[in-house]
């Protein structure tokens, strides 16, 4: 689900300090302690050429079910080690939203559908140095411009919707994750994806309430982010998230309740197994041991995770979002996460 991580997490500055310098897999801290075997489902629905080779795959496929030993003994042989660094990891979750098919005073806002004008481009194609960079917009007059903004966009009730929303808030926060479940009035669930963004730069709000010395920079988290909306009033709260120009579209997607948002790897993602990462700098498909902390209990959080998302505010070789499934559980969790973190691809052995 090529998403917009939450970025206000970003404003934090990350205190340095030594990493550890394993030297094999198996030296990796924490290592020992992983229910490898758990790894496995979410690695293999992402195992294929040319991310990693089909015959370590069908190897992987081998393993029986819950045999941590067998999970463990497979990573350490196959692989080798390369250190991204230390980084921020922040979390993000897939949130359940109150729609509805038609609109109503109750349900007044739009959760749009991709435009038909909205042009998507692979700047790689063409420029070797841009590899993995993408833009949007849209083509007049034989010349690609800049897609309308946040502003221009919500502005327009011509715009086609995929569904119709209680509270623009929920909107914008469900913009930020990239997917989420649409509860009905019904009881219905209606699962919505990702399907395209105007291309313009994601500005992270909670930077602009710190700049207006309205959130303390200490303090900022999803959850302070969305009471200040709420507390402002409509008309503040939009001046708000209009600073942020950037947009996302929406289509429905089929999805097993039990399951994650397609992520950009198109599997589906795994709580507390999948991460979204810089695609230049991590090969989607990669495992990855991450080392950080639980940002709700502070106890050491170190496990192999798999490269299976993006976001737009996800850049450089140690920055990372870990998916934490999806509901109020998971937005706990996530929405607070923001930790220093070490990350360890794992790359095929030679």
């Amino acid at each position: 689900m090529i998403r917009l991580a939450f970025a206000a997490a970003a404003l934090l500055g990350l205190a340095a300090c030594t990493p550890p310098e394993p030297k094999r897999v198996a030296d990796l801290p924490g290592w020992g302690e992983d229910r490898l075997s758990e790894a496995l489902p979410p690695f293999l629905a992402g195992c294929r050429p040319p991310a990693l080779p089909a015959a370590l795959c069908a190897e992987a496929a081998a393993i029986p079910p819950g045999d941590d030993a067998a999970a463990r003994a497979f990573f350490e042989r196959r692989f080798t080690l390369r250190p991204a660094g230390e980084g921020l990891m922040t979390g993000y979750y897939e949130p359940e939203i109150r729609g509805s098919d038609t609109p109503s005073a109750e349900y007044p806002v739009p959760l749009h559908t991709r435009p038909a004008d909205l042009v998507e481009v692979d700047l790689g194609r063409f420029a070797p140095d841009l590899k993995g960079r993408r833009t949007a917009g849209l083509v007049r007059e034989g010349r690609l411009d800049p897609y309308p903004d946040r502003a221009a966009i919500e502005a327009d009730a011509a715009r086609p919707a995929l569904l119709w929303l209680a509270d623009p808030v929920d909107r914008f926060f469900l913009q930020i994750q990239g997917s989420g479940r649409i509860v009905l009035p019904d009881g219905g669930i209606r699962r919505v994806g990702f399907d395209g963004q105007n291309g313009r730069p994601y500005v992270p709000i909670g930077r602009v309430l710190v700049q207006e010395n309205e959130i303390p920079r200490d303090k900022v988290s999803m959850q302070s982010i969305r009471a200040w909306l709420e507390a402002a009033g409509p008309e503040r709260a939009r001046a708000v998230m209009e600073q942020n120009p950037s947009y996302v579209f929406f289509r429905p997607v089929a999805a097993r309740p039990d399951q994650g948002p397609t992520g950009a790897q198109g599997v589906p993602l795994t709580p507390l197994r999948s991460i979204a990462v810089d695609r230049t700098e991590i090969p989607l498909g990669s495992p990855v041991w991450i080392v950080t902390h639980h940002p709700l209990t502070g106890a050491p959080l170190r496990r192999l995770v798999l490269a299976q998302d993006t976001g737009g505010a996800i850049r450089g070789p140690a920055r990372a979002d870990l998916f934490w499934g999806w509901g109020e559980e998971a937005a706990h969790a996530a929405g607070p996460m923001q930790e220093k973190a070490g990350l360890f691809v794992l790359v095929p052995s030679p």
